[in-house]
C-alpha cells in the first residue's frame, strides 16, 4: 500500500514525507484530495457511533467519546488505567479497560507495553498509546503545538505495529531504573532484535547525548547491538561510548526508514 508518493530529490523526499505525518495516510486524502481535517474527523466520529456505539450499546457514549479524544492527545504517552479513570472520571476502572478496548478494537488506537523480563512486573507498568493514523491526531486532539515530535512517534509506531500485526514480531518500550527511556524494542521470538529511538530535534547536543546514553545502556541490559536513531534529516552511522557501554549507532531519516521497512512501495 503506498502511504504517500515518494519520488525526486532528497529535499522533495523530506516535504512530502512532512506532508504524510500531518495528513496521515488515508487514500481518500491523498488520491481524492479531501481535506483530512474534516474527513477524519467525520471517520474518527462514526468509527466511534457505528463500531462501537451501536456494536456494543454502549450507554454513556459521550464518556467513550470524552475518553478517546484524551488519549489522542496524549499519544506517545504513559498511561495506566488508574490514572485515566481520575483523569476522565470513570466510575470504575473496569469501564476504562473495556472502552479501551473497544477503542483498540476498531483500529483507531493501540497500546504498547513496557518490557520487563518479568511478565508480572510487565502487567503492572504503564502502557504508552498511539493512534493508528497521525491524520487522527491533527483532527481530534486537544493541542496549542504543531507537535512534530509526537506526530514522528507516531508514525514509526503505526509501522512498527502494523510488522506485528502481521506476525513475527513484538512490539515494547523500555525504561531503566533511572527512567532512562527507549520508545521501541522489537522483539523476534526470544531475541530482542532493534532498539530505537525517535528524536526530531537530535542536533541538540543535550537531546542527542541522552539518546545515546539510553540506547547504550539498554543494548547492554538487553543484549541488542541494533541500536537506531530515526531523525528527521541527519543520517550517520556513530560510534559511542558511555562508562563501558559501546555500541555503533545507526542515525536514519524518517523518510529512508519508512521506505527500507517497506512502509512505502
Amino acid at each position: 500500500m503506498t502511504l504517500f508518493p515518494l519520488s525526486g530529490n532528497v529535499s522533495d523526499r523530506q516535504q512530502r514525507c512532512f506532508e504524510y505525518i500531518t495528513k496521515g495516510g488515508f487514500p481518500e486524502v491523498w488520491v481524492k484530495n479531501y481535506d483530512p481535517g474534516e474527513y477524519l474527523m467525520a471517520l474518527f466520529d462514526s468509527i466511534i457511533l457505528k463500531d462501537i456505539v451501536k456494536r456494543y450499546h454502549v450507554r454513556f457514549s459521550n464518556a467513550l467519546t470524552d475518553l478517546a479524544q484524551i488519549l489522542i492527545t496524549n499519544i506517545t504517552g504513559e498511561f495506566s488505567c488508574t490514572s485515566i479513570q481520575k483523569l476522565a472520571g470513570f466510575n470504575s476502572i473496569h469501564t476504562v479497560v473495556k472502552y479501551l478496548s473497544y477503542l483498540e478494537e476498531a483500529f483507531l488506537l493501540f497500546s504498547i507495553p513496557r518490557f520487563s523480563y518479568k511478565i508480572t512486573e510487565q502487567k503492572k507498568a504503564n502502557k504508552k498509546i498511539y493512534c493508528y493514523d497521525n491524520g487522527y491526531f491533527q483532527a481530534k486532539a486537544f493541542k496549542f503545538s504543531a507537535n512534530t515530535g509526537k506526530l514522528f512517534e507516531n508514525a514509526v509506531a503505526i509501522d512498527l505495529k502494523r510488522k506485528e500485526l502481521a506476525g513475527g514480531s513484538r512490539l515494547y518500550y523500555y525504561k531503566n531504573q533511572k527512567q532512562e527511556e527507549v520508545d521501541f524494542v522489537v522483539q523476534e521470538e526470544m531475541k530482542i532484535t532493534h532498539l530505537i529511538q525517535v528524536c526530531y530535534q537530535i542536533t541538540e547536543p543535550k537531546v542527542k547525548e541522552r539518546e545515546i546514553r539510553a540506547l547504550l545502556k539498554a543494548g547492554t541490559e538487553l543484549k541488542c547491538n541494533q541500536l537506531i536513531v530515526i531523525t528527521n534529516d541527519y543520517e550517520q552511522i556513530e560510534n559511542h561510548s558511555w562508562f563501558g557501554k559501546n555500541g555503533d549507532i545507526t542515525f536514519i531519516p524518517l523518510w529512508k526508514w519508512l521506505d527500507m521497512q517497506g512502509a512505502i512501495t
